[in-house]
This record gives C-alpha cells, structure tokens and sequence, in this order.
C-alpha cells in the first residue's frame, strides 16, 4: 500500500509528529475492521481458537488506537499546524477512533458467543460472514479515499461515493439478517440471538461512521478542487 499517500492533504502544510501519530491510529482504525472479518470468517468455520486468536490481537490494536487518539490531540495542543487543519485532522480521527470502538464491540459479540459456546444456524453465520467481508471492502474504499486527499479531489469525491454504494449494501445485508432472526427464533436461544442482533448492529455501525467519513472527506476535498 502506497503509505506515503496517507494524509498527503496534511502533509502539503507542514510535517509535524502530530501527522506520524495521526496517520498511524488512523492506518490500525481500518486494520481493525480487517482482523474483525479474520475473526467471524474462524467462527462461522468452527475454529474457534483462530477466532479467539484474531479477538485477542484486535483488542490490542485498539488499545493502542486509543493512545494514539491521546498522543494526537496532545500534539495538536501545541499548534504545529494551523488551525483551521488542526480542526480538520482531529475530527478525522475521531471518526476512526469510533469506527474501532464498534469493531471491538463487534469483537465482544463474538467472544460472548464463543464463551457460551452459542450454536448459531448456518444461514445466519453466512449473512453474518458476507456482512464482515463487505465491510472490509468498505474500510479499504475509505482508505483508498484518505490516501488521495490532497492528491487528486474529484478522485476523493468519486471514491468517497463508493464508500456510500458499499454501505448501502451492508444496510440491505443488515436487513436480511435481522429477518432470519425471526426465522430462526424457535431454534435458538433468545440470549443468543440478542448478543447476533447486537453484532450484527455493531457492524452496521462501522458501516455507517465509513460512510460519515468518507462524508467528511469530500467536504475537505471540495475546498482543493479548482474551477
């Protein structure tokens, strides 16, 4: 991956180790969402040690997501960067730094489901699979977003679109999945079923803060874009 691209919108107005620090919480946010799909692709197999496995690393990354996100905004304290991109670059990482949140919440689900060694039906755990793969599909388009801010901007606004076509379907896949709750109620328990509606939830929610944040960068975009 072409690191070097990574908020090269910051980077044009001054390098700073406030950018390191940023670009580092901002790369493990999106990383996370990959070692999420790592995760629910183990358990729907059976293989619930990968799965725990995959857990375990994804809490800590996002231990030190957290400590990035505190190191930013101390380093954006000191004002080595100009207001104005303080402002834009804070708010950036907060977006990821609460898309990681729901990763992880998302990984307390399925730990709640391997501790309780939940017996989940197939039809379920596919939807729930093709749910973590095209999240992933969504998190890379967000990557691949930030990594042209400041590069090419009508690039940004294309891609920024991808991110919400590709949320759109994990909306419709979220929908599909709530339905064969219902179909499944009398096979599983109850309990059970409220830790799959809280991860499916969970992942919905990534979904929507990728696409808050793709929002949010074609709104920095248009203000690079020349007539």
């Amino acid at each position: 991956m072409a690191t070097y691209k990574l908020l090269a919108w910051f980077e044009q107005r001054r390098k700073s180790k406030t950018l390191s620090l940023a670009q580092r919480q901002i790369m493990n946010s999106i990383e996370t969402v990959t070692e999420l799909e790592r995760a629910i692709t183990a358990f729907s197999e059976g293989r619930k040690e990968d799965a725990r496995k995959s857990i375990e690393r994804l809490f800590l990354d996002e231990v030190e997501i957290d400590e990035l996100r505190r190191s930013v905004f101390v380093e954006l304290t000191k004002g080595s960067l100009p207001q104005k991109y303080r402002e834009d670059l804070k708010d950036l990482v907060k977006h990821l730094d609460v898309m990681a949140d729901h990763v992880k919440d998302s990984a307390r689900s399925i730990k709640i489901l391997l501790d309780a060694d939940a017996k989940v039906p197939k039809e379920i755990l596919d939807s729930l699979f093709r749910t973590s793969r095209t999240l992933v599909e969504c998190a890379t388009a967000l990557r691949e977003t930030i990594e042209t801010l400041g590069v090419d901007p009508y690039r940004v606004r294309e891609l920024a679109a991808k991110v919400e076509s590709i949320e759109g379907h994990i909306d419709d896949e979220y929908l599909k999945t709530k339905s064969l709750f219902i179909k499944h109620a009398d096979n599983v328990n109850a309990a059970i079923l409220m830790v799959l509606r809280d991860l499916s939830e969970f992942m919905e929610q990534t979904a929507d803060v990728c696409a808050d944040t793709a929002d949010h960068l074609r709104i920095l975009a248009a203000g690079e874009e020349r007539p």
